[in-house]
């Protein structure tokens, strides 16, 4: 009965949580499914090209830089302390440039695990003889119809048997041009791409940032995906092949709040 109290009292504790959480979920949905109706017959709008710098939440990136090293300036001299070149090309090297970014992943991963674990224990006590007293006193404290020879006989087992297997294959093969959003004091660049496109009722967006070395940057101002550091890559879509693609949000909920 104690047990059964607390859980009750439990449960009343939790339960204007539950309730909160209820009730933003059926407003969250309403208000999507209010959207999504009213974007019935419509395709998918695209976004509009914003600053980066003016988006909210938007933090400049901050990496370890190495000491300045002092300038020196030969007033008769051609070169230039620190130039990485003697002729000035066209390769983006200052914010607002742009330059190209190929992507071609090419990934493969195949992992096979198996883990087994098992254990048997088992217990076994009895009194048949105890001065003679197995007839007299020890008979009158047991129950009725017990054995003293078995007093007590536990025996428990367990048995494990866990497998996993991961097997991925990815291939993507894209172009998308990138503009440079941020120069660091070591002369390294901020990329950041965004690429949308319709095509009927459904919209690809491909989205790429990260940071880069200018010396990377090929003469067709062009840098390969693995040269980036820090690359965050996204592709995906929206619209109405996705949308049957996801699970429902009510699915989504009992997924979330179930404990089992």
């Amino acid at each position: 009965m104690t047990a059964l109290h607390a859980a009750g009292q439990t449960a009343l504790r939790f339960a204007p949580r539950l309730l909160l959480i209820a009730a933003a979920a059926v407003s969250l949905t309403a208000c999507n499914a209010a959207s999504r109706i009213g974007d019935i017959g419509k395709a998918p709008e695209l976004s509009g090209i914003q600053d980066p710098h003016a988006q909210p939440g938007y933090q400049p990136v901050s990496l370890p830089m190495p000491t300045p090293l002092p300038t020196e300036r030969n007033p008769n001299s051609l070169w230039r302390t620190g130039a990485k070149a003697f002729f000035k090309d066209q390769r983006a090297n200052k914010v607002g440039d742009i330059l190209t970014v190929n992507i071609s992943i090419d990934d493969q991963a195949k992992l096979a695990n198996e883990s087994k674990r098992s254990r048997a224990n088992g217990e076994k006590a009895g009194m048949p003889n105890l001065f003679g007293l197995e007839v007299g006193t020890l008979s009158r404290v047991l129950p009725a119809g017990a054995n003293a020879s078995s007093l007590v006989d536990l025996s428990s087992s367990t048995n494990n048997d866990g497998k996993g297997s991961v097997d991925r294959n990815e291939k993507i093969v894209l172009k998308v041009a990138a503009l440079v959003s941020q120069s660091l004091p070591n002369g390294n660049l901020v990329i950041q791409g965004r690429q949308e496109v319709r095509v009927n009722y459904e919209a690809r967006d491909l989205q790429i940032t990260g940071v880069i070395r200018p010396e990377d940057i090929t003469a067709q101002n062009t840098i390969s995906y693995e040269k980036i550091a820090e690359a965050r890559i996204s592709y995906g879509g929206r619209g109405q092949i996705t949308d049957v693609q996801q699970p429902r949000y009510g699915q989504q909920l009992y997924d979330i709040i179930m404990p089992f």
